[in-house]
């Protein structure tokens, strides 16, 4: 495998639920750190009908691996956030034998 180009800094966040005193909750997202990460996009889709408002692209991002239970390595249901651009974390796994790389699988959300 060769060495992944790490040139973007991702900010990686996690969910943050707090009650809104009327039987529900608001919702906060939290930073837990700064990822340099290489970014591939995979190929978009724009699906069709009357209440689709999103349009949906699939990234693999790779990052340098932190240990299991390390804030900063990443996991399902967090997400990774470039400015105004934000990257759903769908899944991760380790990319290399040695474990020195994950690779997160994501997507990206645009509003139409």
């Amino acid at each position: 495998m060769k060495t992944p180009h790490l040139n973007r800094a991702l900010v990686l966040e996690q969910e943050s639920r707090s009650s809104d005193g009327a039987g529900g909750y608001g919702r906060s997202w939290q930073a837990l750190g700064t990822l340099w990460a290489e970014i591939v996009p995979g190929s978009g889709r724009d699906p069709s009908g009357e209440e689709v408002i999103l349009s949906s692209v699939p990234y693999r991002i790779t990052v340098r691996a932190a240990p299991p239970g390390a804030v900063t390595r990443p996991k399902p249901e967090q997400r990774l956030r470039e400015g105004s651009r934000v990257f759903t974390i769908l899944a991760v796994t380790e990319c290399d034998a040695d474990g020195r790389w994950l690779v997160c699988f994501c997507r990206e959300e645009a509003p139409k």
